[in-house]
Formats: C-alpha cells, sequence, structure tokens
C-alpha cells in the first residue's frame, strides 16, 4: 500500500510523525480523506473536530483536534492543530461529565470532540 510521511502537531506538543496510509480530517469544507498522490491543498481544521491517522504500520490513531489546519504537498501531510489529545488518552468518564455539566462552553465542546474521537477509534 502507497504511504506519505505524516504529522501531527499541536501548539503544546508534536503528537506523531511517521508514515501515513491515509488521513481523515474534518475541515470547514467538510470531513476530506487523504491518501497519498493527493493533490496539494490548504484547508483549515473546524474546532472540536477528529482526526484519523492510518499508518504505514497498519495502527489507526485517533485525535481530537481544536482548530488549526491541514496541509497537502506532494511530499508530507502536516495536520498542525490549535490542541490535540488522543482519543486513547481521554478518560470517557470525566468527558460524559463534563460535556453534560460544565457551564464553560469551550469546555463543553472540547469534552463533546474528546467522546466522538473515541467513538471513532472504537469504529473499524
Amino acid at each position: 500500500m502507497a504511504e506519505i510521511a505524516a504529522q501531527l502537531v499541536s501548539v503544546e506538543r508534536a503528537l506523531w510523525v511517521g508514515t501515513a496510509t491515509s488521513v481523515i480530517a474534518q475541515t470547514t469544507e467538510g470531513e476530506i480523506g487523504v491518501l497519498p498522490g493527493h493533490e496539494p491543498m490548504l484547508g483549515q481544521l473546524v474546532d472540536n473536530g477528529v482526526v484519523i491517522i492510518r499508518t504505514g504500520e497498519g495502527d489507526k490513531l485517533v485525535a481530537a483536534v481544536q482548530g488549526g489546519f491541514l496541509s497537502v504537498s506532494s511530499e508530507k501531510i502536516t495536520i498542525l492543530a490549535d490542541s490535540a489529545s488522543w482519543a486513547s488518552e481521554v478518560n470517557e468518564a470525566d468527558a460524559q461529565r463534563r460535556a453534560t455539566e460544565s457551564s464553560d462552553e469551550r469546555e463543553k465542546a472540547i469534552a463533546e470532540s474528546e467522546l466522538r474521537a473515541v467513538k471513532r477509534l472504537q469504529e473499524k
């Protein structure tokens, strides 16, 4: 299967660098899937979105992202998020509590994004 260099970086940390067979991201234009050989493009990530990376090793990585950009060139896919967290790092009970009980709209939206990321991680 074809692969392309890819990376997921947030303001706080570099989350992942490696090779990917596909990347799916939620942009302001809708959900987009990117495969190796995709035309170069730049997309704006939605707040409270989800990014899915299929690695060259066959792993499925899912992250909740808060805004940022997706850049695709002929050599690399770069996801630069304002903030991001891995679905595997999410405490589901805590995120559920924050999504339903928080009075802070941003915190509530982040928790909802984390819950969507956990759900996408559990899908085949």
